[in-house]
């Protein structure tokens, strides 16, 4: 009986926590413009427990993000609009990263470290993770198909949006979503 009373407030809350997210949404629905209207918003779902390799070489997990929302990007060093997009990238985590919002970057498949940092260096971007998935086993798990691939994740942990392809992530209306989202969070 205990068991059954735990996991019925447990459903209930994750419902609030839907309703709750629902009403949020309509609210950022407004705010998307431009290649915004790319981001696609979805039940909250988790994210891939598998491990990935810091640039250098240690093993972290998404799970390490969990109590702020999270911008996980997926990319290549070969990938031109990665390149494009990866300034904007650095300029959203410049202004909003903190105790409640990171840009993470996840480059997946054969991009050694290297030739990471180049990359970095030629973009003049120095303030983004250099995270590394070797073996796309996140990104397999998470249904990373094609590059940029962009997830959202909420602070639980958990994917609540997806944007394919590159975007102007400097567009006000980028600005406006993370800024709404991480005031819902900080209560301001």
């Amino acid at each position: 009986m205990r068991l059954f009373r735990s996991a019925l407030l447990y459903l209930a809350l994750g419902l609030g926590a839907n309703a709750a997210l629902a009403s949020d949404l309509s609210a950022i629905d407004a705010l998307r413009e431009g290649d915004m209207k790319k981001l696609v918003f979805t039940d909250a779902k988790p994210v891939s427990a598998n491990a990935f390799q810091t640039v250098d070489g240690a093993e972290m997990t998404l799970s390490e993000y969990q109590g702020k929302w999270v911008l996980v990007n997926f990319w290549a060093t070969w990938c031109a609009p990665c390149r494009k997009e990866m300034p904007m990238l650095s300029a959203l985590q410049e202004e909003f990263g903190g105790d409640a919002f990171e840009v993470v970057t996840i480059a997946t498949g054969r991009n050694p470290p290297p030739a990471m940092k180049t990359f970095f260096k030629e973009i003049g971007v120095s303030n983004l993770p250099l995270h590394r998935d070797p073996k796309q086993a996140v990104a397999r798990e998470m249904a990373v198909l094609g590059l940029p691939i962009t997830v959202l994740m909420n602070p639980e942990g958990q994917e609540v949006a997806r944007l394919q392809g590159d975007a102007d992530w400097a567009s006000d209306s980028a600005k406006a979503i993370i800024k709404t989202l991480i005031s819902d969070e900080t209560g301001s």
